[in-house]
C-alpha cells in the first residue's frame, strides 16, 4: 500500500466533506468544516494522543490474544474430531449474537478498566482467524498429505511441515479481517463504560457538543486503524514472501 494509494482517496474526502459543508451551510456542531477539526486536533493533541495511546493498547493486546486463541481453536477443530463436532456448532451460533450486546455483560464482569476492552476486541477477532485458518488447514494439497504418509511422518510433523504452511495464506487472509475490525471492539467498549480511549472521547465530546473535538479523535482512530493494518500487511508480505501482490486476473 503506497502512500500515494492513501493520500489521493484521502484529499478527495476532504475535498467532498468541504463541498458539503459550503453547498449545505450546515452548523458546525453538526458537522464541522476540515479546517475547523484540523484546528482541534493541534490545539488538542496532547488529549487526543494520550487516549489514542490506551486504545493502542487495547487493540494491539486484543488482536494478539484473539489471534493467539483463534489459531490454537482452528486447529483443534482441524485435528480433533470431538472438539469439532462441539465446538464448530457454538462457533457458528456465537455468530447469531451481535457482539456489542455483550459489552454491557463484559463491562460487568470486568470492570471498567483494560480487561473489558481487550476481551472485546478478541471477541471480533476470534471468528475471522478461526474460520480461515481452519478452511486452510482442511484444503492442504492432498499430494503434499500422501507424500508425508509415504514417507512415514508422524502426526505432528505433518501438521508442522505440511499442513500448517499451506494453511498459512488464508491464515494471513483472517489476519488481515482481523486487523481492520479490532478497532470496533475496543471502542464499543469504551462507549459502553470507560474512563479513557478514543471512544470515550468521543462520547465525552458529543456530550458536550464539541463536534470538532469529536471529529478529530475519530479521524485519530481512522489513522490508528490503518497504520496498524499497514503495518500488519507488510509483516505478513515478509514472512509470506510467496503471497502474490495482487489477484490473478478473471478470465
Amino acid at each position: 500500500m503506497t502512500l500515494t494509494r492513501i493520500l489521493l482517496p484521502l484529499a478527495g474526502l476532504l475535498l467532498l466533506w468541504q463541498g458539503i459543508v459550503a453547498l449545505t451551510a450546515v452548523p458546525p456542531y453538526i458537522l464541522p468544516p476540515p479546517a475547523r477539526v484540523a484546528s482541534a486536533l493541534v490545539q488538542q493533541h496532547a488529549l487526543i494522543l494520550g487516549h489514542a495511546l490506551t486504545t493502542a493498547v487495547e487493540i494491539l493486546l486484543g488482536l494478539l490474544i484473539g489471534t493467539l486463541l483463534g489459531a490454537l481453536a482452528a486447529t483443534s477443530l482441524a485435528y480433533f474430531p470431538p472438539a469439532r463436532r462441539w465446538l464448530l456448532p457454538l462457533l457458528v451460533v456465537s455468530q447469531a449474537i451481535p457482539v456489542f450486546a455483550l459489552a454491557p455483560i463484559l463491562v460487568l464482569w470486568l470492570g471498567y478498566g483494560l480487561a473489558s476492552k481487550v476481551a472485546m476486541a478478541v471477541l471480533i477477532i476470534f471468528f475471522p482467524v478461526v474460520a480461515t485458518f481452519y478452511d486452510g488447514l482442511r484444503r492442504t494439497e492432498p499430494g503434499w498429505i500422501d507424500l508425508a504418509a509415504t514417507m512415514q511422518a508422524s502426526r505432528w510433523a505433518v501438521l508442522r511441515h505440511v499442513r500448517v504452511p499451506g494453511a498459512l495464506p488464508a491464515f494471513a487472509s483472517g489476519l488481515r479481517v482481523a486487523t481492520a475490525v479490532a478497532p470496533i471492539g475496543a471502542v464499543v467498549g469504551e462507549w459502553v463504560g470507560s474512563s479513557a480511549g478514543l471512544g470515550y472521547l468521543m462520547l465525552h465530546a458529543n456530550g458536550r457538543m464539541q463536534t470538532d473535538l469529536m471529529f478529530a479523535a475519530l479521524a485519530t482512530l481512522a489513522v490508528l486503524a490503518l497504520l496498524l493494518y499497514v503495518a500488519v500487511d507488510r509483516a505478513l508480505r515478509r514472512a509470506l514472501p510467496w503471497q502474490p501482490d495482487t489477484a490473478t486476473p478473471l478470465p
